[in-house]
């Protein structure tokens, strides 16, 4: 950065710190070389701008190419600033990740704000939640979404006995009711679709074979989380529920409106079955009116719960009296 023109690889290895120590002019620097690689892939994976220049008198050789990170290219705009309130604020940002990836990617993003030379309020250091990633697809699906790769993975709808694999174009993960979702390009339907993470059963594997469709992704979060809402919005569930019990607690917290002095509650919901499977835990503590569907999903599950419970009582007592 502090040369206009740029380095060649001998003057980074001569005079870089971390390097020159072990340099020998004129000698065998192989294992210096093969570090300097390796590095330039970590410069450029840390979102640092790093160029190649061709020596204008000996064009083509690849022993006389300069190596620049352009000052224009990395630092901040100009016109953006932040107070140390604000990198306190972003330091917080950055440490709700505890995951992986998205950890080392915070951590990237740290280090190049601290690069700006300001400190955080203290006051702000403090607590900060943390956000997990359960699901085994997130990683490889985070990483074929950066590299613009398509991938395809078995997936399990609900009422399904074996998984369909689909072959997709990530174009990003969304957050939406406390659960992961990739938005992506079908490349089979030829549309985009939105898939629960939860619901693919099985390892993500990258398509090189497939040719990746270009598709703009600007807004794609935004898109997604719109999809999503739009189809809770649309999705109404009225529940009834015991009072001063855990399901009243935690349904209220989560209600659109209560009636009945919190005995009934409106819920809005974007995946039937997923509230299927939370009201069935709740057992006698909720009783669903609204809608069929979603009663008659619940009825099936505490159905099968009580005929688990009688084969299990069943063979207990074949056990016993024998």
């Amino acid at each position: 950065m502090a040369s206009e023109n740029g380095l060649t690889k001998a003057d980074i290895l001569s005079t870089v710190q971390g390097y020159s120590r072990d340099y020998r002019a004129g000698g065998d620097n192989s294992a210096l070389e093969r570090k300097f690689e390796r590095d330039k892939d970590a410069v450029r994976e840390l979102g640092i701008p790093l160029e190649t220049i061709d020596s204008p008198d000996r064009p083509g050789d690849n022993t006389a190419l300069r190596y620049l990170i352009p000052k224009r290219l990395y630092d901040l705009p100009s016109d953006i600033e932040f107070s140390p309130q604000e990198i306190g604020l972003l330091a917080l940002a950055a440490a709700v990740w505890r995951e992986g990836s998205l950890s080392d990617d915070s951590r990237r993003a740290l280090l190049k704000l601290s690069s700006r030379g300001i400190e955080a309020s203290e006051p702000l250091v403090g607590y900060a939640p943390r956000i997990r990633v359960r699901e085994a697809a997130f990683a490889p699906l985070q990483a074929a979404q950066t590299a613009k790769i398509v991938v395809s993975f078995p997936y399990l709808k609900p009422g399904e006995s074996t998984p369909r694999r689909r072959t997709v174009l990530p174009l990003a993960l969304v957050q939406h009711e406390g659960r992961w979702h990739l938005y992506a390009q079908d490349i089979d339907a030829g549309a985009t679709r939105t898939f629960l993470l939860s619901r693919i059963v099985a390892t993500v594997v990258q398509r090189p074979d497939v040719a990746a469709p270009e598709i703009d992704t600007t807004g794609a979060v935004e898109r997604s989380q719109a999809e999503l809402a739009a189809v809770s919005l649309r999705n109404r569930a009225v529940i009834e529920t015991r009072p001063e019990t855990d399901a009243a607690m935690r349904l209220g917290r989560r209600a659109a409106s209560v009636e009945n002095d919190g005995a009934r509650v409106v819920l809005h919901f974007t995946d039937l079955d997923i509230l299927a499977d939370e009201l069935a835990g709740y057992g006698p503590e909720v009783l669903v009116h609204e809608p069929p569907a979603l009663r008659a999903a619940v009825h099936r599950r505490l159905l099968q719960v009580a005929a688990q419970h009688a084969s299990a009582a069943t063979r207990q007592e074949g056990a016993d009296r024998g």
